[in-house]
């Protein structure tokens, strides 16, 4: 994946009625780690890494790349939201296409957080990129994703089975540019 060079980067905090999506900050590094670390966010994602290795690894300031948000409530980061570049994506339909991909902390779920911030942040994009589709590959079993997916507007390009489960692949048709 890349990032979405050339967009002027880091933009503005984004508000929300309830969160700020904002570039990530040194601050946010336990977050990250905890977002990584977790059984409950990787269940459908391969599995958590281990928190001793991501402790080793993880930099200051985590995840800082045109692209990359962390999602903060009350001053405290709760998730991360990705938009890249899927070049070289293992689905022919998605390569070149940004793609969408999102992390939220288990304590976090079930507010709709994960649906305003991915908003937010396809808004933003639609501003700096107008006119490019954006994609979206899930677990077909992870059925909140799937309901977020919908909810954005994603539809259905294919499925296929990849890491022994069957997965989605979505597309967000192009918004056109105001004239």
């Amino acid at each position: 994946m890349t990032d979405l060079a050339p967009v002027a980067w880091p933009p503005a905090p984004i508000r929300t009625e309830r969160l700020i999506l904002r570039e990530p900050e040194a601050r946010d590094r336990a977050a990250f780690i905890e977002l990584l670390a977790s059984p409950e966010v990787h269940t459908y994602l391969g599995g958590p890494r281990p928190r001793d290795e991501l402790e080793r690894e993880m930099p200051e300031a985590p995840e800082r790349w045109p692209g990359s948000f962390a999602v903060e409530l009350d001053r405290a980061m709760i998730g991360q939201i990705l938009l890249r570049r899927a070049p070289g994506h293992h689905r022919p339909a998605a390569a070149g296409k940004a793609d969408l991909g999102y992390l939220f902390l288990p304590q976090a779920w079930g507010f709709g957080y994960a649906a305003e911030a991915c908003a937010a942040a396809l808004d933003w994009f639609d501003g700096v990129l107008p006119g490019e589709p954006v994609v979206l590959a899930t677990q077909t079993a992870n059925v909140s994703s799937m309901r977020l997916a919908a909810k954005l507007g994603f539809t259905e390009l294919e499925r296929f089975r990849a890491w022994d489960a069957e997965q989605w692949l979505g597309l967000r048709p192009p918004i056109a540019p105001p004239a």
